[in-house]
């Protein structure tokens, strides 16, 4: 929708110009840092062969949902060979899980991806394998063994066995032919050694091999787990300096193949130990701490200071790399309960929790089915449920590998939402067809404004020249902000350019704001 156009209409809502805008698809025009990533499951994506499995070949025939949809990546989880149906312990980091279907296959995939300017990044599980990869199998063999010392085995310790306080809290220690291994987080994933200079160089192999297939970066595991498998050193400075260091190797590899390579990484920890991972490594690092604020807030209707929260994380990365970091903001991943069920099923505060994410600086990460207010709680089954695409089950595209539970009797699928002007997904439309049009609403910087009202949270968002102020109303109830009170904040912000309700005005200094609507203004 053209500039021109958007102004005329005041407001840019869940109404035919949005339908009608949606629809085009296939060309993105976002400039700068990118829009938002969707992230798949393949396996409960979408069935092109009629097995009841999700496979690459359904993600390449959903493109296009996923092009209106209005991100500009998708992050596919693991998608190498693996004898759980999560893929988090590989046994071939070379090759395509059969499932899912073949490496041509996804040779098609990223292809058709690209031509819609849809990038495509892929989860690499490095830290640990699954005790079938060849490796393990040749280290376990015994001392012998040319990949004895790919792993980390008891015998070799000169303590043993000791310590034992495991970094994810589970048993870390492993029986296997009289001895024991390590594996942090189950007894299926033993943990490459990384002290081994063979077994870095064999990742950073891998990395290279999927770049020259056209892979456009890497979604990275357990990115904190390399060194530091216990509490007890997790977070020393040798730890997070070995960290450090194997990151940036892992880089400069990268960089030999594409050096636009764009990695994200799982840190799930305090802003302070992300940063260094963000120093000549990891371009961002997902933002558990504001994920679970953004969720907060939209249950609660009651806004914190986002503005200050935000703007001192991201100076914070901003000097840990030298102003290269980018943030990747989210709300809930493939290991969290869903946002729906989150926030007990309020589907208003769906759309608030999504407004609140996707006006915030950096990269915009959204979970398949999000966008459709699919529910699921623990055990991760039911997080990871196949995705929904007509009200009835038994279209063709849908996976039947485990029940889907969490679909709302039918109304919680594309085709009841798709083409209904205030769905969910129409609102997700929305608000990532904002991102793509105004630069300062996905990249930039973020700061304070104070609206001196609790259920509204404000902020200014500005990317170069262009200042934008965003506001939500986070109640169930009509909020009226007078401007004309805050005479000492500049800049005056006079026009209202977007908002997700038509009924939101600005009458001179006074904005109106109907319950649970999100407006941007500029000056």
């Amino acid at each position: 929708m053209s500039r021109s156009l958007r102004l005329a209409a005041g407001v840019l809502i869940g109404s035919a110009l949005l339908l009608a805008a949606c629809s085009e698809g296939g060309t993105k025009q976002a400039e700068g840092p990118s829009n938002a990533y969707y992230e798949i499951f393949v396996r409960s994506f979408a069935d092109s062969n009629g097995d009841g499995i999700g496979d690459l070949n359904g993600v390449t025939g959903k493109l296009d949902y996923i092009d209106k949809l209005g991100v500009d990546g998708i992050w596919l989880m693991p998608i190498n060979p693996s004898p759980s149906y999560h893929g988090y312990d590989v046994t071939d980091y070379y090759g395509i899980d059969s499932d899912y279907g073949t490496p041509e296959d996804f040779k098609k995939l990223i292809d058709e991806a690209h031509k819609r300017g849809i990038k495509v990044i892929m989860d690499l599980v490095v830290n640990h394998t699954s005790v079938e990869h060849p490796w393990f199998v040749d280290s376990a063999s015994g001392e012998g063994s040319g990949r004895r010392d790919w792993y980390t085995w008891a015998s070799s310790r000169p303590d043993g066995a000791s310590p034992s306080d495991g970094a994810t809290g589970a048993e870390p220690w492993h029986s296997r032919l009289g001895d024991q291994y390590l594996g942090i987080f189950w007894e299926g994933m033993p943990d490459l050694n990384f002290d081994n200079p063979d077994v870095r160089k064999e990742i950073v192999s891998i990395g290279q091999y999927w770049l020259k297939q056209g892979v456009d970066g890497f979604r990275l595991d357990a990115a904190k787990h390399i060194y530091g498998d216990f509490n007890s050193t997790l977070k020393t400075k040798r730890v997070k300096d070995a960290n450090q260091a194997w990151w940036q190797e892992f880089r400069e590899g990268m960089n030999e193949v594409k050096p636009d390579a764009y990695l994200v990484g799982e840190v799930w920890d305090a802003t302070a130990v992300i940063g260094p991972f963000l120093n000549n490594a990891l371009d961002s690092a997902f933002n558990f701490d504001l994920a679970a604020n953004l969720i907060s807030a939209a249950d609660s209707e009651k806004a914190p200071d986002f503005g200050f929260t935000v703007s001192r994380v991201n100076e914070f990365y901003a000097k840990q790399s030298g102003g290269k970091a980018v943030d990747a903001v989210f709300l809930t991943n493939h290991d969290q309960n869903r946002v729906m069920t989150a926030l007990k099923g309020n589907a208003d505060h769906a759309k608030t929790a999504a407004a609140l994410m996707l006006t915030m600086p950096g990269n915009a990460f959204i979970y398949y089915g999000e966008e459709l207010g699919m529910t699921g709680a623990k055990p991760d089954e039911r997080i990871r449920e196949p995705f929904p695409w007509k009200i009835a089950p038994g279209d063709p595209a849908e996976t039947t590998w485990e029940a889907a539970t969490g679909r709302g009797g039918g109304q919680v699928s594309v085709e009841a939402e798709d083409e209904t002007p205030r769905s969910l997904l129409n609102h997700y439309r929305t608000l990532l067809s904002w991102r793509m049009q105004e630069p300062a609403l996905r990249g930039g910087t973020i700061e304070s404004y104070e609206a001196d009202n609790d259920a509204i949270a404000s902020y200014i968002r500005k990317n170069g020249e262009q200042t934008l102020l965003v506001l939500h109303n986070l109640s169930g109830r009509q909020q009226v902000v007078a401007f004309a009170e805050m005479k000492e904040q500049r800049p005056s912000f006079d026009e209202l350019i977007l908002s997700t309700s038509e009924d939101a005005s600005l009458q001179g200094r006074e904005l109106t704001l109907p319950p649970y609507t999100s407006v941007v203004l500029q000056p």
